[in-house]
């Protein structure tokens, strides 16, 4: 199915949740927010939380320095 990720169209396979899609991009899970369909999801939800057709999800990384 597709999603489109950052605005990029990207194809993953049903069924995948928020988590399974940050390892599938060999993202770390810390110092990452992510938003589906403009609603930011709990970090604690991700892994219970399945895209659909069509979803727009945000990634978005935190980095530190000064």
């Amino acid at each position: 199915m597709t999603v489109y990720l950052n605005g990029e169209t990207r194809h993953v396979t049903a069924e995948t949740a928020l988590a399974e899609l940050l390892d599938q991009l060999s993202l770390p899970h810390q110092r990452i927010a992510i938003e589906l369909n403009k609603t930011v999801i709990r970090r604690a939800d991700w892994p219970n939380t399945t895209v659909n057709e069509g979803d727009r999800i945000e990634v978005v990384h935190f980095v530190g320095g000064g």
